[in-house]
């Protein structure tokens, strides 16, 4: 059978009880898996150095010598084995903490071998702690040029599944394959590409034969990767065109041009009129609409959705909001109402805190056809909640919801309803490319009018007197006030001690205005009852985590203060300080922050002070940190976890992939033909399990 099919406990050196580690620790079933577990970094072992040569300064070095002699030093726990080595240019010291006696029958004095290791410096003398040790015959291809290191946790160090250990069995399998690996680029694709083979890239990603084959190495597999990913996102947006029919709103009707001649509350920018243009265009061509709606926080995204939902009503279809949290449903709730003031629109909310005596009156009006439009949480996809007509769904910060869950509103209705997806988390270009790329994109770049820009200030933690002095004033100009703490899974016990002790220090310095907390420890009825009170301005200052970066309008609140905002993410921040800056009065955030900054801080919190440009800084958050740190790529049903490829670095061979993908799928949609097999069987490897990129 293909090793690269079989279960790694097959392979040399591993075993069920260290399969099982593998299968746990680093997700490798299989051989296949194994030879895509890439190294994080290289080492070079070209180079022999004598012991003479050695200082603290090298990071890695490999010697070639024999032992003179073993000593045992210390007692109990700081018990310790030194072995004497030398290469005739003189002696360093070899040390082990555990295995001492293993060691000590496996090394045997006056034999040759070859150490490699990290120096470190005792005194004025040198020393290898656990080195790797070889005897010279058997020195695997590494110790001549680069050796690979992998990323190990610490139960796979108790397995004895270090680094050295992924290296040896990589090195049995590739050896075991001996280089017979079959190609997954069919020859009119590869011919374009003009990349190494796929067996030559794998062996030289795990055994470069020199930095130049490494190079080309990781190439052909970042091309893949992308290419793939690019290849199953274009075919699926492809065929769902091909077999989802959309409702046809054949017409703009009295609710739509009533809305608009009336009732808008101000003049729609520029950015508006095209996003209404682009999904009305959508929403009569017969194809179901699969939109994102992008725009930082106050661009009004909501009215432009109202507009799509008046689209629904006139042609006689239902339609629906749904928000990740009940505050931001309710919200959602209160500004379509207020926008649609008396007009004859039936609007109903269902979240899960809905009484029964209320949902009993809903859910049949709704059935029936008589609700227009419903707003909720994920209270709408229950089974109980049947559309009459559900035309088109909004969704609010998609990310919030998992895949699977925003399928669900697809079986409320025989057909499809269309689907516009609304986020005020910008996401960069290359980014959205892969995320969204089997979506339609539309965005909201400019700020309607009265809306001013939040100005934004960096100020240390030693100067808190000028900032209390500051939102002093600004409370007594009738403003209200969020002070923001970070919550950092791995802190989060010290986390909630800041988060409380702020919340104990702000009610001491402000004891002439009520001081409300809100964590997500809390009892949610607790946590909505004190942002709540915020809202209606009953409290003035809010000490919270970040659970108020997402569904929280208050127009009357002038100042975000975010403490220790070197903690957070350079798109968190700008999503935390969209919750200011709704009114029409000049809005502040404030980053407090220790004076101990790196340079990659102090570059992060000058992008904020000098930017409000939400695209411009989810750029460079994706420069500074990479992709895996930005919301939603887990949950974009694609479930990108990129194994070599970066987004960032990467962009130009992920457009090259891209155009080469779609060339592929002009000349073959369904990939049907027979010079096509490859891709359509590694595609089914790849992703072969429930087809998600169907559902938005």
């Amino acid at each position: 059978m293909d090793p690269r099919l079989q279960s790694v406990m097959y392979l040399p050196g591993v075993g069920p009880k260290k399969a099982a580690v593998l299968e746990q620790e680093a997700n490798i079933v299989s051989g296949e898996d194994l030879l895509y577990y890439f190294p994080y970094k290289y080492v070079d072992r070209s180079r022999f150095y004598k012991v003479s040569e050695v200082n603290g300064e090298m990071p890695y070095i490999q010697l070639k010598g024999h032992i003179l002699q073993f000593e045992t030093v210390g007692e109990m726990k700081s018990k310790r084995l030194i072995a004497k080595f030398t290469d005739g240019n003189g002696v360093i010291d070899l040390v082990w903490f555990k295995g001492l006696k293993y060691i000590e029958e496996k090394y045997k004095t006056g034999r040759e071998y070859v150490v490699f290791g990290k120096p470190t410096v005792f005194g004025k003398s040198y020393s290898l702690v656990h080195p790797d040790m070889d005897l010279p015959e058997e020195v695997l291809q590494t110790a001549n040029g680069l050796m690979p290191f992998y990323n190990t946790t610490e139960r796979m160090k108790k397995a004895f599944l270090h680094s050295r250990a992924v290296q040896h069995i990589q090195y049995a399998l590739l050896s075991t394959l001996n280089r017979q690996i079959p190609e997954t680029l069919p020859p009119h694709v590869w011919e374009q590409t003009r990349l190494i083979s796929l067996a030559d890239a794998l062996w030289n990603i795990h055994f470069p034969a020199s930095a130049d084959m490494l190079r080309k190495a990781q190439l052909r597999l970042k091309f893949d990767e992308l290419f793939f990913i690019q290849l199953h996102i274009l075919r699926s947006a492809r065929s769902r065109q091909q077999t989802l029919k959309g409702h046809v709103f054949g017409r703009i009707g009295d609710l739509f041009h009533t809305f608009y001649k009336k009732y808008l509350p101000f003049e729609l920018t520029n950015a508006q009129k095209r996003v209404i243009r682009e999904m009305r265009a959508d929403m009569r061509s017969g194809r179901q609409m699969n939109r994102l709606l992008q725009g930082d926080v106050g661009s009004g995204k909501t009215l432009v959705a109202l507009m799509a939902m008046l689209m629904a009503a006139d042609n006689h279809y239902q339609a629906c909001l749904m928000a990740p949290t009940e505050l931001l449903a309710q919200q959602h709730y209160q500004t379509l109402k207020d926008f649609l003031k008396d007009m004859p629109v039936r609007i109903a909310l269902l979240t899960g805190s809905t009484k029964k005596k209320e949902r009993s009156g809903i859910l049949p009006a709704v059935a029936g056809g008589e609700v227009q439009l419903l707003v909720g949480t994920h209270a709408l996809i229950e089974d109980t909640v049947v559309f009459a007509s559900l035309g088109l769904a909004v969704i609010d910060e998609q990310h919030r919801f998992g895949v699977a869950q925003r399928s669900r509103l697809w079986v409320k209705n025989p057909a499809p309803p269309h689907v516009l997806i609304m986020s005020a988390t910008p996401i960069p270009r290359t980014l959205a490319m892969t995320l969204y790329g089997d979506l339609d994109v539309s965005v909201i770049d400019e700020l309607p009018p009265g809306r001013r820009p939040v100005k934004t200030v960096h100020r240390l933690d030693s100067r808190k007197a000028e900032l209390y002095a500051f939102l002093r004033d600004e409370i007594r100009k009738g403003r209200q006030v969020y002070v923001v703490y970070p919550l950092i899974e791995e802190s989060e016990t010290m986390d909630y001690r800041n988060l409380e002790e702020g919340f104990r220090v702000f009610r001491e310095v402000f004891p002439e205005h009520t001081v409300c907390m809100v964590h997500g420890k809390m009892k949610p009825k607790d946590r909505e009852d004190a942002m709540r009170r915020f809202v209606s301005g009953e409290v003035q200052i809010l000490v919270a985590t970040t659970v108020i970066e997402v569904g929280m309008n208050v127009p009357n609140a002038s100042v975000m203060v975010i403490e220790s905002a070197e903690r957070f993410g350079l798109s968190q921040l700008h999503q935390l300080r969209g919750r200011v800056g709704r009114g029409a009065e000049q809005s502040f955030c404030v980053l407090v922050t220790s004076s101990k900054l790196s340079g990659e801080m102090r570059k992060r919190l000058e992008i904020m002070v000098n930017s409000n440009d939400g695209f411009e800084i989810a750029e460079a958050d994706m420069r500074m940190r990479g992709h895996g740190d930005l919301e939603g790529t887990q949950q974009s049903g694609i479930g990108l976890s990129l194994k070599i490829a970066s987004l960032t670095a990467d962009s130009r061979i992920l457009r090259f992939a891209r155009d080469l993908a779609e060339q592929v799928l002009n000349e073959d949609p369904q990939l049907e033909s027979s010079r096509n097999r490859l891709l359509r069987e590694r595609l089914h490897r790849l992703f072969g399990r429930k087809n998600w990129s169907l559902i938005s």
